[in-house]
């Protein structure tokens, strides 16, 4: 159990001419797993100074804290905590027994055990409660506007803004040789890593608003012009050092002089700039069209293509207004049907900052007791903008009192010169891969929001809501020079990749998992009509896994995968098509009922039919170490004729744990994400307190989880920007139950 406060408190007031509000909140809560936490602070002051009837100035500073506790994970640990503790052996004490058999302090840390060493294993007990890892953040954003009315009618307004982003945030962290067990000499032992990361940025915005007054009330326009500017500059510094004398030495300086093994720096800067027209035209406020002409240049790109245009149209019916639909009015009080299109585009990641130099770097080897520096990466001239083009289409509906709400949209996003990161490319020039402009992808889908409201009186009030999305991403074009595949397939505990076109990305392939060889007869291959295979001389042809290359016998007691050739061998030619880690359906639902002045209120959320490699399970139940297995393995099998669908134990050997359906759950699920109880105080009691406002609730969140998926949190996301990536629960932490006490106050 962990606890979590929050804490926030406003105040704001003025006159005529000036206004303000200042606000302070702090938050603080205690992680899931221990070693882990957030503590934060933030602070807001908004001025608002309206100099005349043309001039008005506006200023808003905001700043936060943040402190932030985190298990040490690094390359070095190579694992994550709660994975290793799901496989460290449970009869491996956490502490350590003294010569006469009594528990002590001390952490049961040795260098290697049988299960290896570090960092492949580890006491994570020791680790969470030893190591540290922090993250201390500051950052300020100050933002000044000024509004100006060009000419006294307001036809003509122009306002400009400037945006401050400074941020500083350092990391400390400390692998001490208690954690680990490694000798003092090795690099892991008392490792202390600092790292500063310095932020500066700069947004100004320029905007120029045309309303023109017009005699006609019938028409209205709107026309703006908007220029905006950025510029981010960044420096990051890393500071290493291992073997510390102790672990009471766990700082990087000494009496403010740098002390270290390895320093590293990373400055970057990058710079944008963009220019906007947009105008709208409603007549009647029946049929309302915009259009939209952008400009973009980043200097993440070469001269020849800095640049880019986006352009937009869309428009809007408001059919409820037009006099034929009169004669529906009793079933139909508002009815709108909007269409748009519009371009746009995505830069290079933000690590990607100077792809259109030829880069160096230094490098670690000398010649001759001199340092020196090594290609970085390629001269990118011709790196393209990544454009999306969006297609829209648009319904919205409401009924008489507003007892039924409906707002339905379908969607296209064609997606081309997708930039792919690792490209392969001739070495002849000294580089191996590029990252180049080299496919083009499809979003298809649609949404649906419906809000009911059937009962709605002076002391009941019933709501609920539904929502409900489909999303199709197809792969429709990839470059030649991009690896269609990753993983063959052959080996245990891989599954195989594919970027295929005109499928999704997230489709994963394995084996069919068919269960277990009961006995030795059931190892017999057999053909498409289910006859045995014989050679000439009568004798039954036993499966076989990858002949020729591995030509592994299968036995009783080893897991059975479908051949689906029927050739007698289990090879790459039988993987197929096991899954896909996009969900089908996403959405949610949930309702409120009020009674006076208690309101009770529920959230549900759901993804449907979307499949996750269980990882842990499978590193859990493969039985081919002596990492720690979960209870599945009770029903392995023993002996000829047992029948199970868990194969027998084998150290280091055989193909038990092959990629295939075995591991693959579908993680559909159903989860009550939040649930309050409220009560609103009458303006009696507030009048006898002297209060504007008082309000006091409870809220829950995440109580219940409805879902088959055997993990430890259906929600598994895909992560990163790998196209060959796949959705894995690698024991991440699972979602956490909370409950809120709360009390609004307003003075």
């Amino acid at each position: 159990i962990a606890g979590a406060q929050d804490h926030n408190v406003s105040i704001n007031g003025g006159g005529a001419k000036a206004q303000y509000f200042a606000s302070m909140g702090y938050f603080s809560q205690q992680g899931t797993t221990i070693g882990t936490g957030l503590d934060r602070l933030n602070t807001r002051i908004n001025l608002d100074y309206k100099v005349s009837d043309r001039i008005r100035f506006k200023t808003d500073i905001a700043f936060t804290h943040s402190y932030n506790t985190r298990n040490y994970a690094s390359s070095l640990t190579g694992d994550i905590v709660r994975a290793v503790a799901y496989k460290k052996m449970p009869n491996m004490s956490i502490n350590e027994y003294s010569e006469q058999g009594l528990l002590t302090s001390n952490y049961f840390t040795p260098r290697f055990n049988s299960q290896g060493g570090f960092p492949g294993t580890f006491n994570p007990v020791a680790l969470v409660n030893q190591a540290s890892n922090t993250l201390t953040s500051e950052r300020i954003i100050p933002h000044f506007q000024l509004q100006y009315a060009i000419t006294r009618s307001d036809e003509w307004k122009g306002t400009f803004d400037v945006q401050f982003d400074i941020s500083n945030n350092k990391t400390q962290s400390f692998l001490p040789q208690s954690a680990t067990g490694a000798l003092f000499t090795d690099i892991t032992s008392n490792y202390a890593t600092e790292a500063d990361y310095d932020a500066f940025g700069l947004v100004t915005k320029t905007t120029i608003n045309y309303n023109p007054k017009w005699s006609n009330r019938k028409r209205d326009f709107n026309s703006m012009w908007v220029i905006n500017t950025s510029d981010f500059r960044n420096i990051g510094q890393t500071a290493m050092l291992p073997n510390l004398a102790s672990a009471g030495l766990s700082d990087v300086t000494n009496d403010g002089r740098l002390v270290s093994s390895s320093v590293t720096s990373s400055p970057s800067q990058t710079r944008s700039m963009g220019a906007l027209w947009y105008s709208s035209l409603s007549l009647s406020e029946k049929y309302i069209f915009n259009v939209g002409l952008r400009a973009d240049g980043s200097s993440r790109f070469g001269p020849d293509n800095r640049f880019a245009f986006f352009p937009s149209i869309s428009g809007k019916w408001n059919v409820s207004d037009e006099k034929f639909m009169n004669k529906f009015s009793s079933f139909v009080e508002y009815l709108g049907l909007r269409a748009s299109y519009g371009m746009s585009g995505n830069t290079p990641a933000a690590r990607y900052n100077y792809l259109y130099y030829g880069t160096y770097s230094a490098t670690s080897f000398g010649y001759l007791g001199e340092g020196g520096v090594i290609p970085g990466n390629p001269q990118l001239e011709n790196l393209r903008w990544e454009k999306s083009t969006d297609r829209n289409f648009g319904l919205n509906y409401v009924s008489p009192k507003r007892k039924v709400s409906i707002d339905a949209d379908m969607y296209w996003k064609s997606t081309r010169d997708l930039i792919f990161y690792g490209l392969q490319t001739s070495s002849v020039n000294g580089y191996s891969t590029a990252n180049l402009n080299g496919g083009t992808m499809d979003n298809i889908g649609w949404e649906l929001n419906v809000t009911l409201n059937p009962i709605k009186t002076k002391v009941w009030n019933v709501d609920f809501n539904f929502n409900i999305a489909h999303n199709s991403n197809i792969l429709r074009e990839v470059s030649e020079q991009y690896p269609n595949f990753r993983g063959t397939g052959t080996v245990n505990g891989e599954y195989k990749t594919l970027l295929k076109i005109n499928n999704p990305f997230g489709s994963f392939y394995g084996y069919k998992y068919k269960g277990v060889y009961a006995d030795k007869a059931a190892t017999i291959a057999r053909g498409k009509s289910g006859e045995p295979i014989t050679t000439p001389d009568g004798q039954g042809v036993f499966m076989r896994f990858n002949y020729p290359k591995v030509d592994y016998i299968f036995q009783p007691g080893d897991a059975m995968y479908e051949d689906i050739n029927n050739d007698g061998n289990i090879n790459e030619q039988d993987i197929v098509y096991l899954g896909n880690s996009n969900p089908e359906f996403t959405g949610g639902f949930g309702g409120s009922v009020s009674y006076k002045s208690l309101r009770l209120s529920g959230f549900f959320n759901y993804r449907y039919n979307y499949d996750v490699v269980n990882r842990i399970r499978m590193t859990t139940s493969n039985m081919t170490d002596l990492s720690n297995q979960s209870t599945e393995v009770l029903r392995r099998w023993h002996k000829e004729g047992d029948v199970t669908d868990v194969p027998r134990a084998l150290w280091n050997a055989g193909y038990n744990w092959l990629g295939s359906s075995r591991y693959v759950e579908d993680a559909s699920f159903v989860r009550l994400k939040t649930v309050t109880l409220s009560y609103t105080f009458s303006k009696s009691v507030l009048r006898r307190l002297q209060l504007s406002s008082l309000r006091a609730y409870v809220t829950a969140e995440n109580l219940l989880t409805f879902t088959n998926y055997t993990g430890q949190n259906p929600e598994v996301q895909l992560r990163g920007s790998d196209p060959f990536r796949i959705a894995e629960d690698n024991a991440l932490t699972p979602i956490g139950k909370t409950v809120t006490l709360g009390l609004s106050v307003t003075f």
